[in-house]
């Protein structure tokens, strides 16, 4: 049975413009080609992707599928960048410090 990508949506107001990002959740259990399949879709409707993962197996399942999506946009010629960073995340009602990768084209 394949897991799909959990996608949560949230707005986040700047200066200059409203910007929809999108939060893709990776468990250990994800399957990298569909997770790269939902960062690609997010993508490519123009909006960034923000990736989240907790734990070391779904961060390498994350990282494997930020580089599945990468091939398919260097295939149109485009690259995408990620930033990772540290974030606090609510798993289960816990607060767990996890990885956030935000996703977009250079």
């Amino acid at each position: 049975m394949k897991k799909q990508a959990a996608v949560l949506q949230y707005s986040a107001s700047t200066n200059r413009r409203e910007i929809k990002m999108e939060a893709i959740k990776v468990s250990s259990r994800s399957v990298p080609k569909s997770v790269a399949g939902a960062i690609a879709a997010v993508i490519r409707e123009g909006n960034p992707a923000e990736v989240q993962a907790v734990g070391a197996g779904a961060v390498n399942q994350a990282v494997k599928a930020i580089a599945i999506a990468h091939l398919y946009f260097t295939e149109d010629e485009r690259e995408l960048v990620c930033v990772p960073s540290f974030s606090e995340l609510e798993v289960n009602g816990e607060e767990k410090t996890g990885m956030s990768f935000r996703v977009e084209l250079r």
